[in-house]
Formats: structure tokens, sequence, C-alpha cells
């Protein structure tokens, strides 16, 4: 019996994990892309799994979710990165769920197991990482934020068995993305943030950091565990320095 849900992702050139993606969502009645212009395999692996695919430019990971969650067929849907891979409790759990009588309030959240390349991170600002997937799209959305965007419930939110795992970096280099900064600048500036000056913007690094590979025990996943800190530390004030540069 399929399930009942739309499986529902955003794509651009995301070939190097989609197909691990979309093999647990063979169940699901509905899986659908909204690709950004990819330029690899990613609409030829998505036809080889029946995906739908739908394009559209690209201007910020809210509102391009927000959109893709719209076009759904279904009114529950489950929302997954291009990079990220259900187990199979998780998705067993979401069979089980009597979707004819579900309570449209509630959402559900899955726990995101962290890889850099094969190695899974288990400590620090990572870790634990549940987030808000599965959710009746009448009801919940995603925050229209270019960057770190989230689904905002107007309900209980419950924790689903089992996890998935997120295959963000292919190695430690990768961790500092600029393009995220980036967004997270040009947002700053749109709202009219105030910029912190230097000496904030040090505390706020160094307390990221020393949380992140002391108080969160990042240490234990070894010089992985000190650069995942660091990376803490450049995004808790690259976003907020970046926009505080004059305009070229």
């Amino acid at each position: 019996m399929t399930i009942p849900v739309s499986a529902v992702l955003i794509t651009l050139n995301a070939e190097r994990w989609l197909e691990a993606v979309l093999r647990p969502l063979a169940g699901f009645d509905e899986v659908m892309i909204l690709d950004s212009g990819s330029t690899d395999r990613t609409r030829e692996i998505a036809g080889v799994f029946g995906a739908v695919w739908h394009e559209s430019s690209f201007d910020g990971y809210g509102p391009q979710k927000r959109r893709v969650v719209e076009l759904a067929r279904h009114e529950w849907v489950l929302s997954i990165d291009a990079d990220e891979v259900l187990d199979d409790e998780t998705v067993e759990a979401i069979a089980a769920i009597d979707w004819q009588t579900e309570d449209s309030q509630k959402c559900w959240r899955i726990r995101r197991r962290p890889f850099v390349g094969r190695r899974e991170i288990r400590h620090g600002h990572w870790v634990p990482d549940p987030v808000v997937r599965l959710f009746n799209r009448r009801r919940h959305t995603f925050s229209p934020a270019p960057v770190h965007e989230s689904v905002i419930p107007t309900g209980p939110v419950i924790t689903l068995p089992g996890a998935m795992a997120h295959h963000s970096f292919d190695d430690l280099a990768a961790v500092f993305r600029g393009d995220y900064h980036r967004l997270k600048a040009a947002e700053y500036v749109r709202t009219g943030r105030e910029i912190p000056g230097a000496l904030n913007l040090s505390t706020r690094a160094a307390w990221a950091f020393v949380y992140s590979l002391v108080i969160k025990r990042g240490f234990l996943d070894g010089p992985a565990g000190v650069v995942i800190a660091l990376s803490g530390a450049v995004n808790a004030v690259l976003g907020l320095a970046l926009a505080g540069e004059p305009n070229p």
C-alpha cells in the first residue's frame, strides 16, 4: 500500500546523493522535485525514480521550499533535502500513521545524523539535530528565510522513530560554505539589522567555538570536532561582518 503523502525536495546539481535519497521514498504516493537549473544528472536520476519534475529560479531556501510544498498533490507533505537519506525505521513509522484521521495540527520531527564524508559526527553543536519535516501543508509551511529556513509549527510536534543521514559535506574543507553566509548577509541588510562591533563579534565567535568544542564535547570527534567548532564560530559572525561591509 502506498503512503498518501507527497515527498518533496529542492535540487541543484544533486546527483551525488539523489539516488540514495529517492530510494527510500519508493512507497510514497508522490515524489516531487523543484529544480533550480541543474546541469548534472539530477533530472535523469529523478526520472528513473518517477519523480514529478518542476523548475523555478532560486531566490532563497525558504521561498524555494515554500514553492515545492504548494505544488504538492497531497495535503500531508514530507520535505527532505537532496542530501538526506531516511532509514527504514522512519519510513515504516510514517507508513503506520493513519493519514485519513490524523489531526492536521500535528507535525513530526526527524532526527538527523550529520556526516562529513563517510564519518558520522556524534558531538558538537551539530548534535542533536531534530528537524520538523512532516506536516499538513494547509496548517504549516516553511519560514521565508533565505537560509536556515524551518517549518513553523502551529500545533504539537512529535518525534518520529529512526533518523535520516545528513550528507552535507564531502570533507572538512566543505564545511565553510560562503554561499550561506552571503545569503544571511543579504537578509541582514534587507531587514536593517544593526551590525555589532569588533569586540561583540569576537565574543560571539569565541563563545560559539567553546560551546561546540567543550560544552557539547566536540573534542570527542577529534580534529573534525575542532573544525566543526571553528565553523560554528564563523557561522556566528561572518554573515554579520559581510552585512557591515561597504557596497563594492
